[in-house]
């Protein structure tokens, strides 16, 4: 079983760490939703009069909540790669 290289060590450890910053982002922006949810009095997306900052902030973590979910699936892969090497 070989080792792995240099590189994927350090493209595996940015890849995580990737991955945490874009779970951090994720925990502010709830925050934001929340907040801007309790200033318009109203938590409800589906509601005409809903906040549209609080609409463009859901978006983008969606957004990123996929995005992650994508770079799990390729550090897994790229895990079981390394140990099929």
């Amino acid at each position: 079983m070989q080792s792995p290289s240099r590189f994927e060590a350090t493209a595996s450890l940015q890849l995580h760490a990737l991955i945490s910053d874009l779970q951090w982002r994720i925990q502010m922006l709830e925050s934001d939703i929340a907040e801007e949810e309790r200033n318009a009095r109203n938590a409800d997306p589906g509601s005409a009069t809903y906040s549209m900052l609080a609409l463009a902030l859901r978006a983008r973590r969606d957004n990123l909540l996929t995005s992650i979910a994508l770079l799990q699936g390729r550090e897994q892969r790229a895990a079981e790669l390394s140990r099929a090497a």
